[in-house]
């Protein structure tokens, strides 16, 4: 076995990785960019070497400074993670050229599979079903058109090296193909180092489903059950789970021979992913394989109790696989939330900047429930606009669907995170939403139930209770301390008491009255509500997260300080709340609402990023939806359109510009 192997990687992945190696008693090295000097991973880490730049080509992706710092440390063995050079055959050759362990599968199986388009070429021969398209060489935008043309719309373009839903576009018509066609390009150079693309059919309604394999360096192959990645946007998975709620067992095994028999055909000899696009009626085609640990893994790891590092690491030292197929059982239900920097509420647009606070829930095994964090941050660190923008991998695990589903909700609800905009309100609402938990899925689900994007639910019902009943609880502890602060009524404390509080929700006003009493403070609702609610809490001033029981049930609200009132965020609602007396919420209903600044001739940059591109000059008319400029921001290019007819009266900004937020980009006349 190894004694020291090195992380070519960052971030989350990099973090467990370090994990296992350090359960398995080997020593761990990190390596680092000028961005990553202080991250988790290299602190983590046994030894740490120093790579280069901030920008991925300039570091993370440079093959001969990955294996210097092999040379420099003693590494026997290098582990890819996922991205970066995971599924570079050259990689893989280097590291055999200079006698360093690639913890990952032979260069014949990455050459074989993990290039897209090679991989479809390879299952087509392999008599495994495959989606319609065209697997040469696109010569342009314009061959990219008639491609598109014979094949149906709508297509999928596609990175050949690519992951993570860089470089991948979906195109309806054969403007939106010429388009996508150059973008795809783009993404996927600055990305993998690999302008190829490649065009298919897209499945409309389609789920995605995958099978992990396992192979060794002996000709054992297993598969380790499925996962379901069909909740997904732009591309890009954003809850897993696993087993899938589509899948009956015949269809399982069906599936999962299919994807050992491929791997058998390229002599597959590590963890790797064979993926499927499957219709509602459990037909399937294959899709890609992934030929690297797959950022799902967790939910595969948790239904089947397999550490799948431990296995590559193992299997790359040349043991043989000590599973057999007979030996997997699937036990219990997943599900995965990945934690995005992005504003959900301007259109996920990336977020960048210091984590002010960054509290998880608490991890470990809970009543028949475990919850696991996998994360590469830390409070006080910062996110940066060079990398992907994961926070963390949030997995719940229970003894069936329904429970994993609330469990989630429940840790969601304990995540806080300040400082930078996240996508937990949309995790949380999500979690939430019927469709989601009756397993009706498809990869279209964000669009078809968010249309027009995300807004925060409304607190309404047993909601609005709920949050109204924290904020009055919350007011009355605030209140509690003033009073021991000015030594007001402590020498003899009125055990029952009751108060009158006008509760503003947003623009709502609930009137209730709390009463005091029996170790718990009770919240009467002027709405001739039933009963009251009963809240029993710990929660003292400065907690981000209120947590208590409501009734029976045990509730977790995020609590930020806000101008007379606090805000609060809870199972996808988002809202800000302020307490009153009666006559103060009288006299703050005669207060002026403050007018909003109109920037409506202006074009506000969405996100920090970079000016890649400007399409336009001042005093140039454009019309609505022309192409103004391209801001790039965590290797995703965002296009940014005009919603009318304009005039552009003056530039502020020039290609190569890094803004901040809102920074103004142009001026319309």
């Amino acid at each position: 076995m190894f004694k020291k192997i090195l992380i070519a990687n960052r971030g989350e992945i990099a973090c467990r990785v370090m994990k296992t190696a350090a359960r398995m008693g080997i020593a761990s090295v990190a390596v680092y960019s000028d961005a990553d000097r202080d991250a988790m991973h290299v602190n983590m880490a046994d030894e740490a070497v120093h790579i280069g730049a901030a920008a991925a080509s300039e570091s993370y992706l440079v093959i001969d400074k990955i294996i210097a710092a092999c040379k420099q440390t003693g590494a026997e063995a290098v582990h890819p993670g996922y991205g970066f050079l995971s599924e570079r055959e050259a990689f893989a050759l280097a590291l055999k050229e200079n006698g360093i362990v690639f913890i990952g599968p032979n260069p014949h199986a990455i050459a074989a599979m993990g290039d897209k388009i090679e991989s479809k070429k390879a299952a087509a021969a392999a008599h495994v079903s495959t989606v319609p398209g065209f697997l040469g060489v696109i010569e342009d935008a314009s061959h990219a058109v008639k491609i598109a043309d014979e094949i149906g719309y709508p297509v999928m373009i596609k990175a050949s090296a690519g992951g993570g839903g860089k470089g991948m576009r979906i195109a309806n018509s054969r403007d939106e193909v010429a388009d996508g066609f150059d973008r795809a390009k783009s993404e996927a150079k600055s990305s993998f180092g690999d302008d190829r693309v490649f065009i298919e059919k897209f499945i409309v309604n389609p789920r995605h489903i995958e099978i992990q394999v396992l192979g060794d360096k002996h000709g054992n192959v297993i598969y380790l059950g499925e996962r379901e990645c069909s909740i997904q946007r732009r591309n890009q998975k954003v809850i897993e789970e696993a087993p899938s709620p589509l899948l009956d067992e015949e269809t399982r095994r069906k599936m999962g021979a299919q994807a050992v028999a491929l791997a058998k055909a390229v002599n597959y000899d590590s963890a790797g992913t064979v993926e499927f696009v499957a219709g509602q009626d459990k037909s399937f085609f294959f899709l890609e394989m992934n030929t690297r640990l797959q950022v799902e893994h967790p939910v595969t790891e948790l239904i089947t109790g397999v550490d799948l590092v431990e296995q590559m690491i193992r299997v790359a030292a040349g043991e043989p696989l000590a599973i057999k197929q007979s030996d997997v059982h699937l036990r219990g239900w997943a599900v995965e939330s990945r934690i995005y920097a992005e504003d959900p509420f301007r259109n996920f647009l990336p977020s960048t900047g210091r984590l002010v606070k960054y509290r998880p829930p608490a991890e470990g095994h809970f009543d028949g429930v475990t919850v696991r964090n996998d994360t590469g941050v830390y409070e006080g660190g910062e996110i940066s606009i060079y990398y992907d923008p994961m926070i963390a991998k949030l997995v719940t695990h229970a003894g069936d669907r329904a429970t994993a589903i609330d469990a989630q909700a429940r840790a969601l609800d304990e995540f806080y995170i300040d400082g930078i905009r996240h996508n937990i309100p949309f995790l949380s609402s999500l979690m939430q939403h019927e469709r989601w938990k009756s397993g009706a899925l498809s990869t279209s689900f964000i669009a078809d139930e968010y249309p027009n994007g995300f807004q925060p639910l409304i607190a309404q019902g047993e909601s609005a209770h709920v949050l109204v009943s924290v904020a009055a609880a919350i007011d009355h502890v605030h209140n509690e301390r003033k009073r021991q602060i000015s030594g007001q009524m402590r020498t003899q404390r009125v055990v029952n008491f009751q108060r009158e509080r006008a509760v503003m929700l947003a623009d709502v006003r609930h009137d209730v009255v709390i009463d005091d009493g029996d170790g718990a403070l009770l919240v009467r609702f002027d709405d001739n509500s039933a009963h009251a609610h009963r809240l029993v809490s710990e929660w003292s001033p400065g907690e981000p997260v209120w947590r208590g029981m409501v009734d029976e049930d045990l509730v977790a609200v995020h609590v930020r300080p806000i101008l007379n009132g606090f805000a609060l965020a809870w199972r996808g609602v988002s809202v800000d709340a302020r307490v009153f007396t009666r006559r103060e919420a009288e006299l703050a209903a005669l207060m002026p609402a403050k007018k909003v600044a109109d920037t409506s001739k202006s074009l506000l940059c969405p996100m920090p990023g970079l000016v890649k591109a400007l399409y336009v000059s001042e005093g140039q008319k454009v019309s609505a939806g022309d192409a103004l400029c391209i801001v790039e921001a965590m290797k995703m290019e965002n296009v940014l359109r005009a919603e009318r007819d304009v005039t552009v009266r003056k530039l502020l900004a020039a290609e190569g510009d890094s803004l901040a937020v809102d920074a103004v980009i142009m001026e319309f006349a």
